[in-house]
């Protein structure tokens, strides 16, 4: 009797597994929500909006090429809409590395280890050196904290949906081409949240300039880690990432952007955005 069950466990076994890993098998995954366009370059307006003004200080990790004698930078950043922005870097041990100055088309930066100053278009700084390329690259990556990848009113959009992700491809007339023809400038991938998790810069002739990735997002008022209970109830067009990590197309080097103790929505003076320099 004793054999015949232990017979019987033996060959019923395995069924009863198989027959659990039916009822426990992989979860169907939700549909993407059906979104057009229309919808995500409204969010990305409505985001754009939200803020009127942010400051606050950020560390960055550098690898690569882009600041060959430091891994490691210390900074602070100022914005004001709709696009005065002003990063200063410092070294690990306090020195001022650069202090990065951007109002319209315009920039100027100036570059007190080597002596230097740089000012015009932004279109020509890249062309300006390591110190330079690192500066516009962070000017890009801070730009997502802040909204400032929103469509604007000339340019327009194609979605794509890869790989359960909503993929935004935006063209416009490039800068710097000599002709009127509209080029894709970026691309942006949205998750089902529809929050920017994912953003390509593509150059003049459809070479990536830069892959931006986008994490560790939080409600702006939230300065320490949400819970992710707080995450779930928060309006999305809310939420910003507060890391942000790049990749230098031309294979110069990478970035990590950490921010701390951002403020939105106050007082930002001419002075703090070096527009008296």
């Amino acid at each position: 009797m004793i054999m015949m069950r232990l017979l019987v466990v033996v060959l019923l076994g395995p069924l009863v597994l198989l027959s659990g890993c039916a009822m426990l098998g992989p979860k169907e995954e939700i549909p993407l929500k059906r979104v057009t366009v229309e919808d995500l370059t409204v969010l990305l307006r409505q985001r754009d909006a939200a803020v009127h003004s942010m400051k606050g200080l950020f560390s960055a990790k550098v690898r690569g090429g882009l600041i060959p004698i430091l891994s490691r930078v210390e900074g602070t950043v100022y914005y004001r809409r709709p696009n005065a922005l002003r990063l200063k870097g410092f070294t690990p041990f306090g020195g001022e590395l650069f202090d990065f100055v951007q109002a319209d088309e315009w920039y100027k930066l100036r570059l007190p280890l080597e002596g230097k100053v740089y000012a015009g278009d932004q279109a020509d700084l890249k062309d300006q050196g390591s110190l330079a390329r690192f500066s516009q690259l962070s000017a890009w990556a801070v730009g997502g904290l802040f909204g400032a990848n929103a469509l604007a009113r000339d340019e327009t959009a194609k979605l794509v949906l890869e790989k359960g992700l909503y993929r935004l491809d935006v063209y416009g007339v490039a800068r710097g081409v000599g002709h009127s023809s509209r080029s894709l400038l970026r691309r942006l991938w949205f998750d089902r949240r529809l929050l920017v998790v994912q953003e390509d810069r593509l150059g003049e002739g459809g070479e990536i300039e830069a892959t931006i990735h986008y994490d560790d997002f939080r409600p702006l008022d939230a300065g320490g880690a949400a819970s992710s209970q707080a995450l779930a109830d928060a309006d999305t067009r809310l939420l910003r990432p507060f890391k942000i990590s790049l990749e230098d197309g031309r294979g110069q080097g990478a970035v990590q952007v950490t921010f701390h103790e951002l403020h939105q929505n106050q007082a930002i003076t001419a002075e703090d955005l070096g527009q008296t320099l």
